[in-house]
């Protein structure tokens, strides 16, 4: 009998990757120049060149000594930093915003790999961290998606009583420690904290990287509906707090504090020069993907660097 998570895997590449072939695959490329089969440019050689890529037609032509430039083909490394923290495990009785983040996971990775790129990921937990090195091929993401739901689990049964807010500053070094070849770099996380203290690691992490975050939310974490009296329970601390949601001046002062929060979180992103977006538990991961990649590709940020959308049905993807 299959297990969860490769009922998982198979549900998206039925679901998913078939519907997305066409719109989000293809090689991946780098701007620079280098050994290649596609035909370039030329320039006048220099002694350090290989004299194996002298073209001699144009040299004779010219009388000087020319070389043939190639677009240099290379494979990418992508890391998924994964966010398994106690806030991430909030959303309705269905699903809940672990639940998106490990179908954006594992729909990610197998797009990835299926171009013979390597996937690695960061697992982060305040108490459990895991790190699964960059591999490809379908078991592979078989592989990673067992990993995610085991440490999810590990995480969530360690949680016997009150702890502290996600450390994400903590999970960005983390994962600029581990991915130090430069590559492409999904942050997905719901970014729930005291503060927007992990700004500056951030911003280092975009040094080396193209870095893409999603915000995973829950639309109850936006706008809290009227239910009357409930006890609200915060996921990380433990705190429990009994609040009227019908009252109007407590929905007033939750409403300015999510604002507040969205506007720090837009600004840390903004000012670290990542290219940010927001998925909803209640929007369909498909559409979600797709969405993602076609205003990248407006903005020019970095997910249309790494997915790029053409117009037409074909598609193609870029190394930065």
């Amino acid at each position: 009998m299959a297990s969860a998570p490769d009922r998982l895997l198979r549900r998206l590449e039925w679901q998913v990757l078939r519907r997305l072939d066409g719109r989000l695959q293809g090689s991946y490329r780098t701007v620079f120049r280098g050994a290649g089969i596609d035909f370039a440019d030329l320039r006048e050689y220099t002694p350090e060149d290989d004299v194996r890529h002298i073209d001699w037609n144009v040299t004779a032509r010219l009388d000087e000594p020319f070389v043939r430039q190639y677009t240099e083909d290379r494979e990418i490394t992508v890391w998924l930093v994964l966010d398994l923290s106690a806030s991430m495990r909030f959303g309705g009785a269905e699903r809940g915003k672990d639940s998106v983040l490990t179908e954006l996971a594992v729909c990610l990775a197998r797009l990835f790999t299926r171009g013979g790129n390597r996937v690695g990921a960061v697992l982060f937990d305040n108490r459990i961290q895991r790190v699964v090195p960059a591999r490809t091929g379908r078991t592979h993401v078989l592989q990673l998606a067992h990993e995610i739901t085991r440490t999810a689990g590990l995480a969530a049964a360690q949680r016997g009583g009150p702890g502290t807010t996600t450390d994400v500053d903590g999970m960005l070094r983390l994962a600029a420690a581990t991915a130090r070849r430069r590559g492409l770099v999904f942050v997905i996380s719901d970014f729930m904290g005291e503060d927007v203290g992990w700004e500056s690691s951030l911003t280092r992490l975009t040094v080396r990287h193209e870095v893409v975050a999603v915000r995973v939310v829950d639309p109850m974490e936006l706008e809290l509906p009227d239910l009357g009296l409930v006890v609200v329970e915060d996921a990380e601390t433990g705190e429990q707090v009994l609040v009227d949601t019908s009252e109007p001046l407590f929905r007033q002062r939750l409403r300015a504090e999510v604002d507040a929060r969205e506007a720090a979180v837009s600004g840390a992103m903004r000012r670290a020069g990542v290219t940010a977006h927001r998925i909803g538990t209640d929007q369909d991961p498909l559409e979600a993907l797709v969405a993602m990649v076609r205003r990248s590709k407006r903005s020019g940020g970095a997910a249309h660097r790494g997915l790029r959308v053409e117009s037409g049905g074909r598609s193609e993807a870029e190394d930065a």
